[in-house]
Order: structure tokens, then C-alpha cells, then sequence
């Protein structure tokens, strides 16, 4: 009997495909309502932060907006919010129960700001606290570690980038995620088997750039929550910049290097990592990349690179369910942890 964890990544192409479907004409009305703004200001913690990362690219890459993410510290416990002159301020939580993030949003609406909540429960507080609310449509999620709604809440900051630069074809290119992931998961399902290998594994590293570093950060943090190894994650030009130096022979590094413009610079990466001995997990869509590694994690091909961070996670979340599995680990319930995190 599959996990409830397992069950959950198999239903992505149908939760990405219901969020198109019912949130499409939503998100394009939002945008064209909102008042003028100069930049936005994102607040949301863990998961939710690595969908915000990807915001960070995809609205800067595709709709030319700064994004900012915000300390939601400041404005629950130092009392001292800062002034939101001309943000738009959007709050990204899976549960929307988390009273820091609820804060930011309405410190966005007590200044007058327009407020935006993207949240998988329409009825949560952060919900209330915002102007506009777009629901992630992925049904309750009872494994704890999130995989659908991370892939729903990127698939939400990719819509908004497609409406926001009002190209079509970067709709069209949104519609066809659903068959892509169903692809990805069909190509994917050997990690299974990959990972007895990794069954002693107490570190690794996770690198990627640009739209697929927050796809190592949300990879990283998987590893932790359902296997308890120490993965730490680094964009490929700040691994560069010392700790790369932690790199020693036979140490699992996980790159993840689809086609797109930071390809070569994760290419000479993983040529260098080669050379000096780490062992190489590599996701890709690229045959001569996954050739460089000891474990290959493919990907299907032909996605633009500012969607392949909704694909590219999943052999990730694969590779974290099935160590945790071979590891004789419970991936419904990650010790230490619960579904819903309140922080203040």
C-alpha cells in the first residue's frame, strides 16, 4: 500500500491541472485590479519561502518586478514593521494558521497597501487578513511534509507571471505542466531503486541556480524532514564562494541542471566536482549531464526553463520518500513534526 506521502506526489499533475483550471481567470483579474505598485513584498516561511525564492525569478525574469522577502520578525516580535511605501504584499502559507504571516499582511492592509494570500484554505486567517486569495486547489495534504501544495504554490507564482506579462504563449506553455509532470513522474519512478545506495548517507550537498535554486533549497529541506540527513543547499555561484571547500571524496552532491541559461555554469560544476571526487546525483533533462553522475535523476525535456522548477523537485521528493522508506523511516511522520507550524 502506497504512503499517503507517495499518494500525494503521484496526484500533482491533477492538483496542478485543477489549480489551472479554477484559478486562471482569477489570477488574471487580480492583476488587473491592483492598483499601481513599484515592488513586492513576499512573506512566508519554510516551503512556502522556497515558492517565494521562485517568485523572486519567475515575476523578476518574466513580469520585470523587484521582489522582496520579508522578516516577519519585525512585525511580531520587535513591534517595528517597517514602511511599505509601494509594495504590493503577498503572503504564501500552505495553512494559512501561521500568526507571523498573517501579521505581514496586515500590516500591508493597515498601511494601505494591496494585499494578496495564496493559501490551500480560503477560510484561514491569512485568507481574511488579504484583499484578494488564490487557492492552491490541492486538497487536504495529510502526509506532513508538503510536496503538492509546494508544486500548487509555484504553480500559482508561475500563473501570476503569465498574466502579468500578458504573453499568451506563456500561458500555453502553464497548460501543458500538467502532462509534463504526469512525464516526469513516469521517467522518475527508477529512483527507487537508487536508493538502497544512499542508505548510509548522514550528509550531502544540494546546488542549483537561478529559477532551480529554490528547487535545491526545497530539495535540501526534504531530505532533512523525511531522511534526517544534513543536506545543505547552495545556489551554484555562492557554493563557489567557500563552501566548496567542504567538498572530499566519495561526498553525495546532488546537482540539479536542467537545460536553460545556467546550464553550463552547473555543467563546470559538475566537471570540477568530478574531478575532485564527490559523488554525483544529477537531475537534468540533459543526457551528457546525467552521463557525469553516479545516480541519474531525469527529467523530462522540452519545458521553458522558468517552469522547470515545478518538475524538477520531483525526483527529489521520490529520492526522499524511498530513502526514508530503505532507511526504515515513517515518511507520513517525520519525527518532531507537525502539518500545521505556528510561529510568531
Amino acid at each position: 500500500m502506497r504512503s499517503l506521502l507517495e499518494q500525494e506526489i503521484y496526484s500533482q499533475p491533477e492538483v496542478i491541472a485543477r489549480l489551472l483550471d479554477r484559478e486562471l481567470s482569477r489570477a488574471q483579474a487580480i492583476v488587473a485590479g491592483l492598483p499601481t505598485f513599484n515592488y513586492t513584498l513576499i512573506a512566508a516561511r519554510g516551503t512556502s519561502d522556497h515558492a517565494a525564492t521562485y517568485a523572486q525569478y519567475a515575476w523578476g525574469a518574466i513580469a520585470g518586478f523587484s521582489v522582496a522577502l520579508a522578516t516577519p520578525s519585525l512585525h511580531t516580535l520587535y513591534k517595528a514593521p517597517p514602511r511599505l511605501d509601494g509594495a504590493l504584499v503577498v503572503g504564501v502559507s500552505q495553512s494559512g494558521q501561521s500568526p507571523d504571516i498573517v501579521s505581514v499582511v496586515e500590516e500591508g492592509r493597515r498601511q494601505g497597501r494591496p494585499t494578496v494570500a495564496i493559501t490551500n484554505d480560503g477560510s484561514s486567517p491569512l485568507a481574511a487578513a488579504a484583499d484578494h486569495v488564490i487557492e492552491l486547489h490541492a486538497g487536504p495534504e495529510r502526509s506532513v511534509a508538503a510536496t503538492k501544495t509546494y508544486t500548487a504554490q509555484l504553480g500559482v507564482m508561475a500563473l501570476l507571471a503569465a498574466a502579468w506579462s500578458r504573453r499568451p504563449e506563456r500561458l500555453d506553455e502553464l497548460r501543458r505542466l500538467p502532462e509534463t509532470l504526469a512525464a516526469t513522474l513516469q521517467v522518475a519512478s527508477g529512483v527507487a531503486a537508487r536508493a538502497e545506495r544512499y542508505r548510509y548517507m548522514e550528509q550531502c550537498l544540494v546546488v542549483g541556480r537561478g529559477y532551480n535554486y529554490p528547487t535545491a533549497l526545497e530539495l535540501a529541506l526534504k531530505l532533512k524532514e523525511l531522511t534526517y540527513v544534513m543536506a545543505d543547499a547552495y545556489s551554484s555561484a555562492d557554493f563557489r564562494h567557500g563552501p566548496i571547500a567542504t567538498v572530499a571524496p566519495g561526498l553525495p552532491t546532488l546537482l540539479v541542471m536542467p537545460t536553460g541559461a545556467v546550464y553550463a555554469d552547473m555543467l563546470d560544476l559538475a566537471q570540477e566536482l568530478r574531478a575532485r571526487g564527490a559523488e554525483l546525483l544529477i537531475c537534468s533533462d540533459v543526457p551528457e549531464a546525467l552521463a557525469l553522475g553516479t545516480t541519474a535523476l531525469p527529467m523530462p525535456g522540452g519545458l521553458p526553463e522558468w517552469l522547470t522548477p515545478v518538475c524538477a523537485i520531483v525526483p527529489g521528493q521520490l529520492l526522499a520518500l524511498h530513502l526514508a522508506q530503505t532507511r526504515g523511516l515513517a515518511p507520513d511522520a517525520p519525527r518532531g513534526l507537525q502539518k500545521v507550524t505556528r510561529t510568531v
